[in-house]
């Protein structure tokens, strides 16, 4: 099969990816020279312990297991197995991480309860004030501004893959065929629109009603840290926004310990994780209401910077990047993704939100699987 994939974030890439591993051939179209959105501007997290319990969390674990037989194969993705942390201060953080413990999957998660001593082991830089941790050893993370050119290095090495930089897509034309803004028709058997946040355009004319929503964020990004930073980090905040951590115990947190004023107005959360050049990526805000302002905003650097630092008990390195990014989530969030035949060789796939990173590889397999590649 003829395979065109529109779109080079991680999504379409991995989609790619699917249809090369089973012999097929793929020319790949982005608008962009390079991806640009939100597989770029993101952690590199493969988060597995925080999804929702059944099919996320059967995805996730699944693209796991595919990130890293990839990693293997492609060093330039950057995998690593390092786990994560969420960092527990209060008794009533304590008592979140002490409930998820004690439920069905907490095995399939990776979860462990350390205690402060056995945090510090597993994490010297963290030597700051805390109570412990929740470990989740499936966790893992990759590198978002390389993954996508290695991935597509390693694509073109088969022979059977062509990368289109600089063609945003115009028209379908007759079966499984688009035109691009050069007017070259590029036909196939098979075309997959994977756009991500871009929405509009052939996208809205094709979908109107499309079940997604866009969502923005801030991060920023370090000068290299002197030390390592041996698993990825999370505080307790964290537990308000992942699917895996809701009950009893959690809604008495948020009852009892609501967030600070900036970290509840920007629905915030600390996650860092430190980069393969010794950097940390900080982050992140969630912002729903459209029109999305074009400028960010310091607030909520100033209280990420001052909840990474407590973790750490020391000074962040000097920040040498900040951005907004924007991702599409499906409007059900309930959801992984939207995947929906739009007509004859034609299907869309996009909204997976703030678990395209994590879950790419195996929402790529399912596509494959879907479609008969």
């Amino acid at each position: 099969m003829r395979v065109i994939v529109v779109g080079a974030g991680v999504l379409g890439t991995m989609h790619a990816w699917q249809a090369v591993e089973r012999g097929h051939e793929v020319v790949h179209l982005e608008r962009e020279a390079e991806a640009r959105g939100a597989s770029v501007r993101n952690f590199g997290l493969v988060w597995v312990g925080g999804r929702a319990s059944g099919e996320e969390l059967a995805t996730a674990r699944r693209a796991r297991e595919l990130w890293q037989r990839i990693g293997e194969r492609v060093p330039g993705v950057g995998f690593r197995p390092n786990g994560s942390l969420t960092v527990l201060r209060t008794e009533a953080e304590l008592a979140v991480a002490e409930e998820v413990l004690k439920r069905d999957d907490a095995d399939e998660r990776g979860y462990r309860l350390l205690d402060a001593a056995g945090t510090r082991a597993l994490n010297p830089a963290l030597r700051g004030r805390h109570l412990g941790a929740l470990h989740c050893t499936r966790d893992a993370a990759v590198e978002p501004r390389t993954a996508q050119p290695a991935l597509r290095a390693a694509l073109e090495a088969s022979g059977r893959y062509t990368y289109l930089p600089g063609r945003e897509v115009r028209d379908v034309v007759g079966t499984a065929a688009v035109r691009d803004d050069h007017g070259d028709i590029h036909r196939g058997d098979l075309v997959l629109l994977c756009t991500g946040a871009w929405t509009g355009g052939l996208v809205r004319e094709l979908a109107p009603e499309l079940p997604v929503r866009r969502v923005r964020l801030q991060m920023m990004q370090t000068d290299p840290l002197d030390e390592p930073l041996t698993t990825s980090v999370a505080d307790a905040d964290s537990f308000r926004y992942y699917p895996a951590y809701r009950g009893p115990a959690l809604d008495a947190l948020a009852a009892h310990r609501p967030q600070p004023p900036v970290a509840a107005e920007h629905r915030m959360q600390l996650l860092l994780v430190q980069r393969l050049d010794g950097s940390l990526t900080v982050g992140d805000t969630h912002e729903y209401d459209q029109p999305f302002g074009f400028d960010t905003v310091e607030e909520p650097y100033e209280h990420l910077a001052a909840v990474a630092e407590d973790l750490l008990g020391r000074p962040l390195p000097r920040i040498r990047r900040r951005w907004a990014g924007v991702y599409a989530q499906c409007t059900d969030t309930t959801r992984v993704v939207h995947r929906e035949r739009l007509d004859d060789g034609l299907w869309i796939v996009t909204g997976p939100g703030g678990r395209g990173m994590t879950c790419s590889p195996a929402l790529a397999e399912t596509t494959a699987d879907l479609t008969d590649l």
